[in-house]
């Protein structure tokens, strides 16, 4: 009977891991080996580790929780959570089974895109989501936003500052005129033509519409979807929030007893929506570790 089960090896799970390790609690971190950002190159806006590859990220941490006789590492999926607090069986993909007092699911959450050809392929590498983490490497040069408004808009206003120009296409069908207006006003220029195909050019990108092809440094989506990387919230009936992440407290407990969440699958109700963030989750599995321990004293 372990004290704690985490499930998922980013920043969230290995920090969780090693925060109970450290208080001497019994934790197994369960590794699928499946990341948000696995094609990610380098992250970024992480202090004491901007531009460290998310690859080195993970190891360094590994081997530092190799260092604490209480907290073990596996490099397998969970397939099935059940049971209550103070009782859960974890099933593993190995066909085995594991029992804790506690778990915490940091397993993530995934990027659905939008169906752009070409897309998928830059992902991570020369087409992005977050201004924060990789805004800065486009200074000074062109780029451009795909997708509706208003979140078109929003990253326009937050890229603006950094870019020499930003060029907004739409995804399907056009811009309305009310879409235009908001955002030209944000500073973009406005493609009258949906974009159809993306792919590498140099160090850039190229965008392709109908009336023929530009080349940017990098793309950034304003369309798509998030949803949870594991199925255990469905399963498992826990409260959900309208950005689809599943709602914590401030300490990452969940609607089900005993059953926390850290990282970007989960936030408070304060709060818009998950943030995609390496410190962030980190924050979080920290916070979530700390409860466990808290839960586990008052027992």
């Amino acid at each position: 009977m372990h004290d704690a089960i985490v499930i998922g090896g980013g920043p969230a799970g290995l920090q969780a891991a090693l925060t109970l390790g450290r208080m001497h609690r019994t934790v197994l971190l369960l590794d699928s080996g499946q990341y948000r950002n696995g094609t990610v190159q380098h992250m970024h806006n992480v202090i004491a580790s901007d531009g460290t590859p998310p690859a080195e990220f993970r190891a360094t941490a590994r081997a530092q929780l190799a260092e604490y006789r209480d907290a073990e590492v596996r490099d397998l999926a969970a397939d099935d959570v059940t049971g209550t607090e103070g009782g859960f069986t974890v099933r593993l993909s190995d066909g085995s089974a594991e029992r804790t007092r506690r778990v915490i699911l940091a397993t993530g959450l995934a990027d659905d895109l939008p169906d752009v050809p070409g897309l998928g392929d830059l992902w991570g590498t020369r087409a992005f989501g977050c201004p924060f983490c990789d805004g800065h490497e486009h200074a000074g040069r062109p780029i451009a936003v795909l997708g509706a408004a208003p979140r078109a808009a929003h990253l326009i206003g937050l890229l603006g500052r950094i870019a020499s120009s930003v060029t907004a296409y739409p995804i399907g069908a056009a811009y309305t005129d009310e879409e235009r207006r908001m955002l030209e006003a944000a500073g973009a220029a406005v493609s009258s033509r949906a974009v159809r195909t993306v792919a590498p050019a140099g160090d850039g990108v190229s965008v392709t519409t109908d009336e023929g092809a530009s080349t940017v440094a990098g793309v950034f989506v304003a369309s798509g979807s998030l949803r949870q990387r594991a199925p255990f919230a469905e399963r498992l009936g826990l409260r959900m929030l309208e950005s689809g992440a599943i709602e914590v407290d401030d300490f990452g407990r969940t609607s089900l007893a005993g059953l926390s969440a850290a990282g970007d699958l989960a936030h408070r109700a304060a709060l818009p929506g998950p943030m995609a963030s390496v410190i962030a989750a980190a924050a979080a599995g920290q916070l979530a570790a700390v409860g466990v321990v808290q839960s586990l004293l008052a027992e």
